[in-house]
């Protein structure tokens, strides 16, 4: 452990519940992650904003950044590298599960367009807004959310209960091709030019890809939104 806030998340006690312990599964939601141990116990892990998984030997110096490291029997160093220090890494014994208070991710076969527009319609906050919330679908964060109004054509500003079924249906579809993309090409968030990567994330004042009208900027909830003002609608 590397910083004071996860020493106290993860004190002496915590530790002995996953020392020597096999991994018997690893389950994902959103930006959470569990790994289940022999024992019974978990360890949650919360990514946040930047934390990732970084693979080394034990002979090598451990990676930049990182925040915690488990080390495995083969002389692997397992670390979660996070330039921000914003992540979390709890152990939860098996008498005391973690419980995820988050919705299912965007990809689960039971998010239909009609799950989707019933939990929307129960939201009088703008979409933008309303994507970012955890409790309506796990994973979606500031970029993506971005980029799936703008592959729908829906403004971020739109309120969340005004969306028509065929709007439900054409942005649920481009979130899960949003994600899909940041799958496909996730070294972007270790790349300078990120940005170009983007079809409107941080490219305020730059000509948008399909109609060529300059991008905007807004606040929403403390977060920046980037969007086209011509064919993104309300």
């Amino acid at each position: 452990m590397f910083t004071p806030s996860q020493r106290r998340q993860l004190p002496a006690a915590s530790r002995r519940q996953a020392e020597g312990q096999g991994i018997v599964a690893v389950d994902r939601r959103g930006k959470h992650q569990l790994i289940r141990l022999a024992n019974g116990a978990s360890i949650h892990v919360h990514f946040l904003l930047d934390g990732d998984w970084s693979f080394t030997l034990l002979p090598d110096a451990p990676p930049r950044f990182a925040r915690v490291e488990i080390v495995l029997d083969d002389g692997t160093r397992v670390s979660l590298t996070d330039p921000r220090a914003l992540c979390i890494v709890k152990v939860y014994t098996a008498a005391n599960p973690p419980t995820l208070k988050i919705g299912p991710d965007a990809d689960d076969p039971g998010v239909t367009a009609g799950f989707f527009g019933a939990r929307l319609a129960r939201r009088r906050v703008a979409i933008k807004v309303a994507l970012l919330d955890q409790k309506l679908l796990a994973g979606i964060g500031n970029i993506y959310a971005a980029e799936a109004l703008w592959r729908a054509r829906i403004s971020p500003e739109a309120p969340a209960d005004s969306l028509s079924a065929a709007r439900v249906t054409r942005l649920l579809a481009s979130v899960r091709d949003a994600l899909a993309d940041g799958v496909a090409r996730a070294v972007r968030y270790r790349t300078s030019d990120r940005a170009d990567q983007f079809h409107v994330y941080d490219r305020e004042g730059k000509p948008c890809d399909r109609c060529g009208m300059i991008l905007r900027r807004l606040i929403q909830g403390g977060r920046s939104t980037c969007y086209c003002p011509r064919c993104q609608r309300r």
